[in-house]
């Protein structure tokens, strides 16, 4: 009789998993790669995800779930609907100062890498977009039409869709540049431009 998944192993295969396809991409990680990084007999790792592509998609939504718990909080503060969406770009940004830029966004990342290829990816990338752009949809409603001075020309879940496809942008071109300039032209001109 097999033994029952053990939850901490998987979460080591996760945790080695999103260190290794978000340094060196995914088609440069293999099994035995992750599995070697987590401490893991090679054979198990399918014991807790039937493909490397599943795994890909378990990838994103951990990766998710740590940004989900740690900074989308601050778009449902008390503050100002623009302070919380400045807030919540520039902890995102220093997320990615801390890794020397040499990161950029996972989803990001993943979307140019596997979004036209692999169903499982893409899927679960449009389950983080689309709750991301309900967390940050709200935000923007909740600051139109009223003392914060958000636009109301524009749909509050257009206007959230254009910030985070124009953070996403910033986010490949501050990999490749290695520098917070383009995070903060975002964060000084485009956040701006966008609520006015």
């Amino acid at each position: 009789m097999p033994r029952p998944p053990n939850p901490e192993v998987r979460r080591r295969l996760l945790d080695a998993g999103l260190a290794l396809v978000h340094a060196h991409g995914f088609a440069a990680t293999g099994v035995k790669d992750v599995t070697g990084a987590a401490g893991v007999p090679k054979g198990s790792f399918y014991a807790y995800f039937p493909s490397k592509e599943a795994f890909g998609a378990a990838i994103l939504e951990h990766y998710w779930s740590d940004i989900e718990a740690r900074l989308v909080p601050i778009l449902g503060d008390d503050d100002a609907a623009r302070e919380r969406i400045g807030r919540f770009f520039h902890a995102l940004a220093d997320d990615h100062e801390a890794g020397d830029f040499l990161l950029g966004c996972l989803i990001g990342n993943l979307s140019l890498e596997l979004g036209g290829s692999s169903e499982a990816v893409r899927a679960e990338l449009l389950s983080i977009l689309d709750g991301w752009n309900e967390a940050l949809t709200a935000c923007v409603r909740s600051g139109q039409g009223g003392p914060d001075g958000i636009r109301d020309d524009l749909d509050a879940g257009k206007l959230a869709a254009l910030l985070i496809e124009a953070w996403e942008g910033a986010a490949l071109r501050g990999k490749v540049t290695r520098s917070r300039a383009p995070y903060d032209r975002f964060e000084a001109v485009t956040i701006p431009a966008l609520l006015r």
